[in-house]
C-alpha cells in the first residue's frame, strides 16, 4: 500500500507543478484539476497513514529498548490505540483506490417497459416512473421525457426518459432489472391477487468521443409519430426510427416537435445502448470470476418485489426490505440504493484483494 501511494503522491506534486506553471489549454487544465480532485482524498488519507505508522515504529522502539517500566506502558497504550486506527485508515485509503466508474456524473437515460402482466403491468410501469420523478425531484435533477408509448389506460408499455443531474448515474445504475408488482388490480372483481413485472435499463448519457457509430452503420426511417391506440397526431412525418445494422438493434423516437430533434434523441439512446453492450464486454473481460448481482444489470434479474397487500417492498441483491411500500413509491428508495452501493464496494475490494 505505501508504494501506492507515494506512486500517486509522487504524480499529485507533477499535476500541481504542471498547474503551477499556467497552461494556457482550457481542456488540459480542466482534465488536470479533475484528476488531482479525484487524487486528494487519498493523499490526504496516505499522509496519515503514514504519520500513523511513523508513531507506531517509534512506540514500538520505545516498548524494545526501554528500561523504565513507565515509558514502556505508555508506549503500549500507544500501540493500542494506533493499531486500529492505522487498520481504519488501510481500509478507507482502499476504498478510495478502487477504480472510479468514469461514467458515474453522468445524466441518466432510463428505459421503463410493461412486461407479463398486460394492462396491470403498464400501471405499474406508470407507478415506477413515478416513483423515479420523485426521487428525482429529491435530489434537484431534471426529467425529460424521450419517448412514450401509452396504454390509453393510465399506463405506460414503454416510456424513455433522460434524467439531468450531476451523480445521477452513480445513484441509479443498480435499478436495472426486472421489478415484480403483487397485488389486486383495480378490474379484479374477486380480490385476487396479481403478480405482473415491469422491465428497467438504466443507461449513462455518452458523449461523441466515447462512442462513434459511421453514418453506413445506421438505417434511418421516418414516419407520421402516433398517439394512444395508433392513430396518427400529426400531418408531418417527424418521428424517426434508427436501425444499427451490425447489430439489429431499433430505437424510435417520436416525441419531439421535429424531425431532427427525434433523430438526435434516438441518437443519444442508440449510443447509451451501444456503450452499454461494450462496457459490459470489457468487465468480463477484466474479471470473468467477478459477476455479483448488483451491477451486472441484466434485465432478466427479478431484482425487486413491491407487495401492496403486506406494504412490502424487498430488494432481493441484498435481502432488505422496507415496510412501508406507499412510501418507497413516493420516491424513498435511498436506503435500497446506499446498501447497494455499499455491496458494490465491498464485492469490488474482495475482488481486488483476490487479484
Amino acid at each position: 500500500m505505501l508504494k501506492n501511494i507515494r506512486s500517486i503522491e509522487k504524480r499529485y506534486k507533477e499535476i500541481n507543478d504542471e498547474l503551477a506553471k499556467g497552461n494556457e489549454n482550457y481542456q488540459v487544465i480542466a482534465k488536470l484539476a479533475k484528476e488531482r480532485s479525484d487524487m486528494e482524498p487519498i493523499v490526504t488519507k496516505g499522509r496519515e497513514y503514514q504519520e500513523k505508522l511513523q508513531h507506531l515504529g517509534e512506540a514500538n522502539f520505545i516498548l524494545n529498548s526501554e528500561a523504565d517500566p513507565g515509558m514502556r506502558e505508555l508506549a503500549q497504550l500507544e500501540i493500542q490505540t494506533i493499531q486500529p486506527e492505522i487498520a481504519a485508515l488501510e481500509k478507507s485509503i482502499k476504498t478510495l483506490m478502487l477504480p472510479k466508474d468514469p461514467r458515474d456524473e453522468r445524466n441518466v437515460i432510463m428505459e421503463i417497459r410493461a412486461g407479463a402482466g398486460g394492462d396491470e403491468a403498464g400501471l405499474f410501469a406508470a407507478d415506477l416512473f413515478r416513483m423515479y420523478s420523485r426521487y428525482s425531484d429529491k435530489h434537484n435533477w431534471k426529467i425529460e421525457i424521450i419517448s412514450q408509448n401509452e396504454t390509453g389506460i393510465g399506463g405506460f408499455k414503454e416510456v424513455i426518459f433522460m434524467i439531468k443531474g450531476k451523480g445521477a448515474y452513480s445513484r441509479l445504475k443498480f435499478e436495472s432489472g426486472v421489478h415484480r408488482v403483487q397485488r389486486i388490480p383495480t378490474t379484479e372483481t374477486s380480490g385476487r391477487i396479481h403478480t405482473s413485472t415491469v422491465t428497467v435499463a438504466v443507461l449513462a448519457e455518452v458523449d461523441d468521443i466515447d462512442i462513434q457509430i459511421p453514418d453506413t452503420d445506421i438505417s434511418i426511417d421516418v414516419y407520421k409519430a402516433a398517439g394512444a391506440g395508433g392513430q396518427s397526431v400529426q400531418k408531418n412525418s417527424t418521428a424517426v426510427r434508427l436501425t444499427h445494422i451490425p447489430s439489429g438493434m431499433v430505437v424510435a423516437c417520436q416525441d419531439e416537435r421535429s424531425q431532427l430533434q427525434n433523430k438526435l434523441r434516438a441518437m443519444s439512446i442508440l449510443k447509451a445502448r451501444l456503450y452499454e453492450v461494450e462496457e459490459k464486454k470489457r468487465q468480463q473481460d477484466l474479471s470473468t470470476n467477478r459477476r455479483s448481482q448488483v451491477g451486472s444489470g441484466e434485465r432478466s434479474e427479478k431484482i425487486r418485489t413491491y407487495n401492496y397487500p403486506q406494504s412490502r417492498v424487498t430488494d432481493h441483491r441484498i435481502n432488505v426490505s422496507s415496510h412501508n411500500l406507499p412510501v418507497v413509491m413516493e420516491g424513498d428508495i435511498e436506503m435500497f440504493i446506499d446498501e447497494l452501493i455499499m455491496k458494490d464496494e465491498i464485492d469490488r475490494l474482495a475482488s481486488a484483494s483476490l487479484g
